[in-house]
């Protein structure tokens, strides 16, 4: 290849990247912009929200200001039009970017509670519990009591339906509990929990119950108890592939270390904490856990004097922070390690005004633990500072806090024995009854299950024997009710032809021969009456039984019927006819002729109509014969159960003869149409 060559291809292979990833990126500007000139342009609040819409849709995935901003701006003007479901969706969606994400739960109460305020005109029990359940969300991070009234009135509002996020509602009860230092309420929501989440078979939030009642443990003092479930859990979130869980798992095993004194083992846990993080996926850990994490690796560094490490902590620190800073949670981690970190370097105010911060937002929270803590802290600040009344005093209130704490641990802990006691006694006790007991049952159970699946197949077959004899006796029903009609007509029609002939070759010669013997005695009135008798009887002849048909063919046997009624009648009659000779047996001709005949009859004897007009039409598969007139009209479902009415049962009749379909279109003072359509393969 030439060098000129080889740059030109080169060049055209770099246009072709560009504009297959830029070219739909353009595309997809574009279109953005388009929503946004829609919001700028019409005033049609219905337009508006569509627009916005597509705009939070598009930017849920890939810019996260931008999705809350186009919610908020949707919620608000959904408000403004009363359309309070639309906006409680949108709030339910965005609710998590904004409380967990972007750190700003006190925006989210106050959007929740705007909504709640018009809460009579939402109907749908899942909306209602999901604006309880962010509400509670919201206040985990600012109030655990008012949290908890939260989920309850989630759980209130749910429906059955919806038992996913009822068991959501139990477990951030339990959390919340757990966290007030409230161990019989907290292990009974995560109990609740864990059965929902099993019932649901969602593993992942199985964990999240299991690690809760984990957390129990620790909180009253059975440290190793709590090791061994955590050491399952963590082989559990590996099976899984929950890896994002284990920066939780590691955090809370390095605080059961610290609480034991294991220093070592405290540090190794946090390392193993900060490794779950860097090694998890791009934002599938919070920015809660890594502030706890980072907090307590600043504590720890400053306590050992390493002033360097703190500050790399304590700058990872302030910058995750910067994303949630009206988050109580995540501001007593930020205020506990600014204050430690102040303390290490003798700027005791700076460290004073933190650690105040931070009592001020655990004593909001209610977190006894933390509430000690920063005590404990406030402490060793005033000691340092060589404020000793004050130390003392923060002393103080620390160690009443821990005495609190002691004694419900204990009380806890001699509940848990207590009753562990009284369980294993009571199974001893009962083990060999409860043995025996269980076989009966089961061997009882076993049988009883076969007896009913016996029954319930015999009544099954029993019913299906019925249903299908009834279902076979209603088709024979039928079948017979329509052969005896064909075979009636058949029948009909037959004795309509032997009467016909005898008509025509007995009465119908005899007047011929009277004739005969008039004309010779010249007398012309007898001669016209019987000429009008001969009329009379070819005209019956013929109404009973179409000769022509076998003459002239069924074409011009329906074309000369319509003209005589043009003659000898005041309905003037148009019609349309295409040949259809030789397309059906003489049978089926007949059925159709007798059709025609009397469709045109019930138009000379009831329809009191001035014209009417006979459409047949040969199609590729099937013949049409349409009847129109414009006289009076009729109810057709009147007219077909009147008993008296054999017109139309017949005309229905012979049209099943013809394996056909017939439609009436008839309204009083409107006319009638009748359609008919024969197939002719």
């Amino acid at each position: 290849m030439s060098p000129k060559l080889h740059i030109l291809t080169k060049n055209l292979f770099l246009v072709l990247v560009v504009f297959t990833f830029f070219f739909p990126a353009n595309l997809f500007a574009q279109e953005d912009r388009d929503y946004k000139m829609i919001l700028e342009t019409t005033t049609d609040p219905s337009v508006k929200l569509e627009a916005l819409d597509s705009l939070i849709d598009r930017s849920r995935r890939n810019n996260i200001d931008d999705f809350i901003k186009y919610s908020l701006d949707y919620i608000e003007l959904a408000k403004e039009i009363d359309s309070i479901n639309s906006a409680t969706k949108k709030l339910i969606n965005v609710s998590y970017s904004l409380t967990s994400i972007k750190n700003e739960p006190r925006k989210t109460l106050t959007l929740v509670d705007g909504l709640l305020a018009r809460k009579y005109k939402i109907k749908d029990s899942f909306l209602l519990g999901s604006l309880h359940l962010k509400r509670g969300s919201a206040n985990y991070r600012l109030d655990l009591e008012e949290a908890i009234q939260d989920y309850k009135n989630a759980i209130k509002n749910y429906s059955k339906r919806d038992s996913v996020h009822i068991a959501d509602a139990y477990l951030f009860s339990g959390q919340a509990y757990s966290n007030l230092g409230k161990f019989v309420p907290a292990g009974e929501n995560y109990k609740k929990a864990y059965e929902y989440f099993e019932f649901l078979k969602d593993y992942e939030y199985m964990f999240y119950a299991r690690q809760g009642i984990t957390a129990m443990y620790s909180m009253n003092g059975f440290y190793e108890k709590a090791r061994e479930e955590r050491v399952k859990n963590i082989e559990k979130i590996k099976e899984l592939g929950l890896e994002h869980h284990l920066t939780t798992a590691y955090y809370n095993q390095a605080l059961d270390y610290k609480k034991m004194g294991d220093t070592r083992q405290y540090f190794a846990y946090l390392q193993m904490a900060e490794d779950a993080i860097n090694n998890a996926p791009e934002a599938s850990v919070n920015t809660t856990n890594k502030l706890y994490v980072y907090s307590k690796l600043v504590d720890y560094y400053c306590a050992q004097n390493e002033i360097a490490n703190a500050e790399k902590y304590l700058a990872m620190l302030v910058e995750n922070h910067k994303q949630g800073p009206d988050d109580l949670i995540n501001q007593i981690q930020y205020d506990d390690a600014m204050a430690n970190y102040h303390l290490a370097l003798g700027n005791y105010n700076k460290a004073l005004d933190h650690a105040n911060n931070r009592l001020a937002h655990t004593r909001s929270i209610k977190i006894e633990e933390d509430i000690m803590e920063s005590y404990r802290l406030l402490s060793e600040i005033y000691a340092a500072k060589g404020n000793y009344k004050l130390s003392l005093d923060n002393k103080n209130s620390y160690l009443s806090i821990k005495d609190s704490i002691y004694n419900k641990t204990n009380a806890n802990t001699l509940a848990y024995y207590q009753t562990l006691y009284e369980t294993e006694k009571k199974e001893n006790e009962l083990i060999e009854k409860s043995t025996n007991i269980q076989l009966l049952e089961k061997d009882n159970e076993a049988a009883k299950k076969r007896l009913l699946f016996i029954i319930i197949a015999l009544i099954s077959l029993f019913g299906m024997v019925i249903l299908y004899r009834n279902r076979l006796r209603i088709k024979n029903k039928k079948i017979r009710q329509e052969k005896f009609s064909q075979e009636l007509l058949v029948s009909q029609e037959e004795e309509r032809k032997r009467i016909s002939k005898d008509l025509h070759d007995g009465l119908g010669q005899r007047l011929l021969l009277i004739k005969n013997k008039v004309v010779e005695t010249h007398d012309k009135e007898t001669k016209e009456l019987v000429e009008t008798a001969i009329d009379e009887v070819r005209s019956i002849s013929r109404n009973l039984h179409p000769f022509q048909l076998q003459e002239l063919g069924i074409t011009k046997a329906i074309k000369m019927t319509i003209n005589q009624i043009d003659e000898n009648s005041n309905l003037f009659i148009s019609s349309e006819i295409d040949n259809i000779d030789n397309i059906f047996s003489k049978k089926q001709e007949v059925n159709i002729y007798r059709i025609v005949q009397e469709a045109l009859s019930n138009i000379l004897k009831h329809a009191n109509a001035e014209a009417g007009k006979v459409v047949v039409k040969r199609e590729p598969n099937m013949v049409s014969v349409t009847i129109r007139d414009n006289g009076v009209g009729f109810d057709f479902t009147e007219k077909y159960q009147n008993m008296k009415s054999l017109g139309l049962k017949t005309l229905l009749e012979r049209t099943k003869f013809l394996k056909g379909q017939m439609k009436i279109q008839s309204r009083k003072e409107s006319g009638t149409l009748l359609e008919f359509q024969f197939p002719t393969a």
